[in-house]
């Protein structure tokens, strides 16, 4: 069935999404190498082809709307295709050089990837990477199934017949808007407390979500989400605009609360702490270029 006319730019979809991720037009501009007016114009224009406000101008300074908030999260599955679709050809471009299949859940590839990428191309500058994204019972699957050489997964359990081996550490945080109350709040959150708060929460079956499903158990307790996105973007943006107290890595926080768009809330006797793991199945050798990789994480590995 062909596309309903007129269809969205693609490159203004990312521009939207580096605004929710970055918190400002002028740093999204700079992110995506132009000019603040020339993104000022995208945007408009993408505002005009879907007909509605994806962002709140007033008091001077452009935040996403409500609808701005669900189109990021919209768009999320367009963009990771577009990804897709250039990683794959750039692997047929590049047949018969060493490549690379990742699996990644979200906050690996969107946090910790990257730099190990770099790290490994510093040795191998021709190596051919492909990425694939998802929370970590979609990597787990694709490893399964051999679809790529290693993966990297951040939720608590581990799984039966794969290998795993600890290479990084993380652990969640609560925040809020600093229009918050609980951005005031000088005594730490119970685990009552964070359960019965309506929550904004990645999915479920992301590392994340059971990371914080796995804290409240241990009390008899369960989150009560209010809103479930796929993507720590959308969630960022989310509670940024007021909408509730999110959930999410340390890491994926990190720019939102340095600049104060975020702020961490303390917790109590909740433990949110989770290692990152490199996983491959049991009845599979890991290929050289996964094999590289691995040893170079096991230089600042935290056990195995």
């Amino acid at each position: 069935m062909p596309l309903a006319e007129p269809v969205p730019d693609v490159r203004s979809l990312d521009l939207l999404r580096s605004v929710a991720e970055l918190g400002s037009i002028r740093q999204a501009a700079s992110a995506h190498h132009i000019s603040q007016p020339a993104a000022s114009m995208r945007l408009r224009s993408l505002e005009r082809t879907l007909n509605m406000e994806l962002l709140d101008r007033s008091g001077g300074r452009a935040r996403l709307s409500v609808t701005g908030i669900a189109v990021v999260q919209w768009s999320e599955a367009v963009l990771e295709g577009m990804r897709d679709l250039l990683l794959g050809t750039a692997a047929v471009r590049s047949e018969g050089r060493d490549s690379l299949r990742i699996a990644a859940s979200m906050t690996a590839a969107e946090y910790l990837v990257p730099g190990w990428l770099n790290r490994l191309r510093a040795s191998d500058p021709d190596i051919a990477v492909s990425l694939e994204m998802g929370n970590s019972g979609h990597v787990t699957a694709v490893m399964r199934r051999g679809e790529a050489d290693i993966g990297f997964v951040e939720g608590p359990d581990e799984p039966p017949d794969i290998h795993v081996r600890a290479v990084s550490s993380d652990d969640l945080v609560v925040v809020v808007a600093p229009s918050h109350p609980w951005a005031r709040r000088r005594r730490p959150l119970s685990p009552a407390d964070l359960a019965k708060t309506p929550l904004v929460l990645r999915e479920a079956g992301s590392g994340t979500r059971e990371v914080l499903e796995r804290a409240l158990g241990a009390f008899g307790l369960e989150p009560t989400p209010l809103v479930e996105l796929a993507s720590t973007t959308a969630i960022k943006a989310s509670v940024a605009a007021g909408t509730a107290p999110g959930v999410l890595s340390r890491l994926a926080v990190a720019s939102e609360v340095g600049d104060g768009r975020l702020v961490v809330v303390a917790t109590a006797g909740i433990p949110l702490e989770r290692m990152i793991r490199a996983i491959w199945p049991s009845d599979r050798r890991l290929t050289p270029a996964a094999t590289r990789l691995l040893r170079q994480l096991g230089d600042t590995a935290v056990g195995s």
